[in-house]
């Protein structure tokens, strides 16, 4: 464990977060002590990862969603993610340029990792959301997107496509970005989240 390395992020990781995501050095070293402090191998486990997202969802379960979220940082696929693939997921998932957060969103669909995606892909990944909308969140949702079926049909609807065509990448992007309607379709909405940790603090 005495390796000069073990309480201090090398200066090559550094550079390519400050680089990729809005984070400063200072924030960058302070949240990689306390990422050592919570996972002293470096690493983060799919459990440990899914027990973080538990902490902001407690009256909900959003431990598929997790899942997924998790493989999709997963960048080397080893079944961890290091402090870099962490921090990048942190960055995306918060304040990534909308572009970047589309090409997140894909791999999040893309279950399967074949470089497209399929219907029942999509209804995966809403049935995931779906079990993060608690109860009575869900009361109040409009009738054509109240179960995860008919928002899968929605969403499919809105890209054009009949029920065994493929998504690609590019026409997954392009149709969010001719269509806001899409894009508070594919994602949890994190209004909620946030206004649930500001509730907190007060």
């Amino acid at each position: 464990m005495g390796n000069s390395k073990s309480g201090a992020l090398s200066k090559e990781i550094l550079d390519e977060l400050q680089l990729n995501t809005k984070f400063t050095q200072e924030e960058l070293c302070t949240w990689y002590q306390s990422f050592l402090k919570e996972c002293p191998s470096g690493k983060i486990s799919k459990k440990q990862f899914e027990s973080i997202y538990s902490k902001f969802f407690p009256d909900a379960d959003p431990k598929a969603y997790a899942h997924h979220v998790f493989r999709s940082f997963d960048a080397n696929n080893d079944g961890t993610l290091d402090f870099k693939e962490y921090m990048i997921a942190l960055h995306m998932t918060s304040s990534g340029k909308t572009n970047q957060k589309l090409e997140w969103a894909f791999s999040l669909y893309d279950v399967d990792g074949n470089g497209t995606i399929s219907k029942p892909e999509v209804l995966e990944i809403i049935t995931s959301i779906f079990r993060m909308i608690n109860a009575e969140d869900q009361k109040h949702l409009p009738d054509d997107e109240s179960t995860p079926e008919k928002r899968t049909n929605k969403i499919w609807d809105f890209f054009g496509k009949k029920d065994d065509d493929k998504l690609t990448e590019g026409e997954f992007i392009q149709g969010i970005m001719n269509n806001k309607e899409i894009l508070r379709l594919i994602q949890y909405e994190p209004q909620k989240v946030k206004e649930k940790l500001k509730d907190k603090k007060q």
